[in-house]
């Protein structure tokens, strides 16, 4: 279900008017697609904010107007800590559209323990699915994964119907593999013992005779 977002048309643009804007606590958006006309719109900011980082796409815009719309891009300020402007896209209920979720990992690695190191290799895929079930992050269960073992684009959770349009099925999301350094370490101390046991030996012989 879109998150309800309530906005109001704009008649005033430019720079000087988003700057007001944006003091009083509204974000400058426009809404575009489907062959109809542009609008710019207010949006208050703490709503819009709190929506994109929940990972929120379709929204429903109310009160200045009635629509249900994807949120397209979003432009953030130097410290990516404001939203300073978003373009919204019309969308209809039945609609399929490409779009780039996030991929979030859950849970802690058994590998770990083995002596092995998780590393993410893909952050985001973009999906093409129904407007109605985008969801707003995928998250991957690393409870199972041991050294040497991976999670692929395959394996990924995506709503029924969609598909991952970017990524090769194969493709690797999530791996734990033992450092290299760690590995040689190993090898190295597995390769050497068995000189100091045959020294060793040879030593005690020859204290013998």
């Amino acid at each position: 279900m879109a998150e309800v977002l309530s906005v109001e048309i704009r008649q005033t643009l430019g720079k000087r008017n988003c700057r007001r804007m944006r003091a009083g606590g509204s974000i400058p958006a426009v809404l575009y697609g489907h062959g109809e006309a542009v609008v710019h719109l207010a949006v208050p900011a703490d709503e819009l904010e709190s929506m994109v980082r929940h990972g929120h796409r379709v929204v429903g815009l109310t009160k200045g107007i009635n629509e249900q719309a994807v949120i397209r891009d979003v432009q953030w300020d130097t410290w990516g800590t404001h939203i300073l402007h978003v373009d919204f896209n019309r969308v209809s209920s039945q609609e399929r559209i490409e779009v780039e979720v996030s991929i979030e990992l859950r849970g802690e690695a058994p590998g770990i323990k083995e002596g092995g190191t998780v590393e993410q290799l893909l952050h985001d895929v973009t999906i093409e699915c129904q407007v109605t079930v985008i969801p707003d992050k995928i998250e991957v269960n690393i409870n199972h994964l041991g050294v040497d073992e991976a999670i692929t684009v395959a394996d990924l959770a995506i709503p029924p119907g969609a598909k991952i349009v970017n990524r090769e099925l194969e493709e690797a999301v999530v791996h734990c593999t033992v450092p290299a350094a760690v590995a040689a370490a190993e090898e190295e101390g597995a390769e050497a013992e068995p000189e100091v046991i045959g020294r060793k030996e040879a030593e005690e012989e020859g204290e013998e005779a």
